[in-house]
């Protein structure tokens, strides 16, 4: 008994010394990713985090058409680990100029016939990467399936979205990355729709929090989301549903044998590591874009969200072409059916009316195609190169300065081939871009700048359709600081100031929905308010409203948790923007640490019961603690500088 004892324990230690030499960690040594191949094959990574583990044994490997790289598999090298250095520019987001450093390492991969591939990770301060690399030639292959999984710690708890059914919903539109989150629930809980979750997943495994999402899906792929089994904590890469494709066709990746699949992203430690993170679009693909100097990101007025489908007439769009202008926002969108109801020759009096005020108009159109039946238009010419430049060309000599693009059908191959065909047609015509009822960008907006922002959230258009959604806004919009906003721009089309324009009673305060200007994150930021409500608002809002930054240079997590709290600061130059939403029912008594503030004197704005908002000066205190009290689903913000 002794000796076999003894060489157990020997045959653990030479696994561990394996183990050892197949390692790669982060810069600052807390990240350890270890990769091997398991009794079967089965290519595994695992990842520790301040040597706790946040990812037990979870597999890799890719299936091609006849070639499998998910089982039979021999780990036959591990390259030196090399450091990545990357410096780049957003032209929005959390900050403009961004930094990126991690420890590159390839894990090579053999099957029985001798073919191979790598796995590529690189594991920076903030979480963990990896790609597939393909080392066989310039063939291009379909992939069949992806074993990529997560296998969270039985503990974890998972803030997560469910996809709905494809081509359930108003008009089939789904799925569409519009459903509310799934909170604090144990990890293995499963999807009420059947169908999957979505990107970006949150978990947490005891006070360590992971963030994962994907990046840099290329036109030749499909995008993915994670499914698991009712009650494990295993997720898995699930491919889109066989009709999410343009004319029932284009499903799966088409891999070229030299090339890469895209990232698999995983942020990795506290909140505020998570909140301030830019790993989404660290490892996103470089711009493509050569001339982006039309791109200005901006505010934008905007009837439909106020008005709806009967008011995308002349004169209500002149209305708020010159609310845009009284709110100093460079931007009025011109929503549904413009074509019909305006039509091309009065839409063209309208954007040289709004030239004269400095504002761009940006027009909307219907995606069209076989999963498409919403009848609004434009619709049916941006499907093809030949028809987006024949329109494109037509409205850029109008003067438009961007495209709304609405209804797309999931995330096949195909699908994902037409977001990109679409944002390279408009930057050769200087159009900026803004999807709706589409999939995550995940980190395109790197890609092609001209990618403002995109929906993919159960925005404040579902609080004016109901009352339900109208409850749950101050839970759902403290969830999407920590999940959907964290790598991409989000068009929620935020803050109304007075109130909903239809039988919904908002549920949130006013300075609640002030602080969704700073909280929230997109290149456009269509406004909820309508000129009516704004003559409510007390002049300092006005004024915060229209000398408050498009971009910023910095952004600190002060606060919060997912669903009950959020408190965030941003800078540009050096005036701070701090905002604070409170997603509970219940009024809280805060103590922000605001120490790179200390001595400063700041504006307050908050909740008032007579004037909706009140503005108070006060100091940081020396040791930079600021106490604020936050009313029941309430917020502030507070200016400094």
């Amino acid at each position: 008994m002794r000796r076999i004892t003894i060489l157990m324990a020997l045959s653990i230690l030479l696994c561990l010394q394996s183990f050892a030499v197949n390692r790669i960690s982060s810069p600052d040594g807390k990240i350890s990713v270890t990769v091997f191949a398991d009794n079967n094959g089965v290519p595994k990574y695992a990842v520790t985090y301040n040597k706790l583990t946040v990812l037990e044994p979870s597999s890799l490997g890719i299936e091609l058409d006849g070639i499998n790289f998910s089982n039979g598999l021999q780990l036959i090298n591990v390259s030196a680990a090399t450091s990545v250095h990357d410096h780049y520019n957003m032209l929005s987001g959390k900050k403009l100029s961004i930094q990126y450093d991690a420890r590159k390492s390839s894990f090579t991969f053999q099957n029985k016939d001798g073919k191979k591939f790598s796995v590529v990770f690189q594991v920076s301060n903030d979480g963990v990467a990896f790609r597939y690399q393909f080392l066989d030639g310039r063939e291009t292959k379909i992939v069949r399936s992806e074993n990529t999984s997560f296998q969270l710690p039985s503990s974890a708890k998972a803030f997560i979205q469910p996809i709905a059914v494809t081509q359930s919903g108003w008009e089939k539109a789904n799925p569409s990355y519009e459903e509310h989150y799934d909170q604090d629930v144990p990890a293995g809980t499963p999807s009420k729709f059947g169908a999957g979750f979505i990107y970006p997943a949150l978990f947490k495994v005891n006070n360590t929090w992971l963030l994962i999402t994907e990046a840099a899906v290329g036109a030749d792929w499909c995008a993915t989301r994670l499914n698991c089994e009712a009650g494990s904590p295993l997720y898995q890469v699930k491919f889109p549903d066989p009709r999410e494709v343009m004319y029932k066709d284009g499903l799966l990746p088409q891999q070229q044998m030299n090339g890469f699949s895209p990232w698999r992203v995983i942020t990795i430690g506290s909140l505020k590591t998570i909140v301030e993170s830019t790993l989404g679009t660290d490892v996103a693909s470089p711009s493509v874009i050569a001339n982006t100097s039309f791109i200005k990101p901006g505010k934008s007025s905007w009837s439909w969200i106020n008005s709806k489908d009967d008011f995308i007439v002349y004169d209500e769009q002149k209305k708020y072409i010159d609310f845009a202008s009284y709110m100093h926002w460079p931007y009025c969108l011109v929503d549904a059916s413009w074509d019909q109801k305006i039509g091309y020759e009065k839409i063209k009096e309208l954007a040289d009316y709004a030239r004269q005020k400095n504002i761009g108009l940006i027009l909307w159109y219907n995606s069209a195609g076989d999963w498409n039946t919403v009848k609004y238009t434009p619709r049916n010419i941006l499907l093809t190169k030949e028809a987006r430049e024949k329109e494109f060309s037509r409205i850029q000599a109008m003067g438009i300065r961007g495209i709304k693009v609405d209804f797309f059908g999931g995330d096949g191959q195909s699908m994902i081939k037409y977001y990109h065909d679409i944002l390279q047609d408009a930057a050769r015509y200087n159009l900026m871009v803004n999807f709706h009822g589409a999939t995550l960008p995940r980190g395109l907006a790197r890609t092609y700048p001209n990618l403002v922002t995109a929906e993919a959230v159960r925005g404040f258009e579902y609080i004016t359709f109901s009352q339900d959604d109208a409850n749950l806004e101050a839970n759902h919009a403290t969830m999407l600081p920590f999940t959907r906003n964290v790598f991409d721009p989000m068009d929620f089309t935020p803050m109304n100031l007075y109130k909903i324009g239809s039988a919904s009673i908002r549920k949130t305060t006013t300075a609640f929905e002030l602080a969704t200007t700073v909280v929230f994150l997109s290149g456009i930021q269509h406004m909820a308010e309508s000129p009516e409500g704004m003559e409510h608002v007390p002049e300092f809002a006005k004024n915060y409203l229209r000398t408050l930054p498009d971009t910023w240079d910095e952004t600190r997590f002060i606060d919060g948790y997912p669903g009950k709290l959020v408190v965030i600061a941003r800078r540009k130059g050096t005036k701070w923007f701090i905002a604070g939403m409170n997603g509970e029912p219940v009024a809280k008594n805060l103590s922000l640490n605001l120490s790179f503030l200390k001595n400063k004197n700041v504006t307050l704005i908050s909740d008032d019961d007579t004037n909706l908002l009140k503005e108070t000066k006060t100091d940081i205190p020396k040791k930079g603690i600021l106490p604020v009290s936050i009313n029941a689903n309430g917020g502030f913000v507070i200016v400094a500088g």
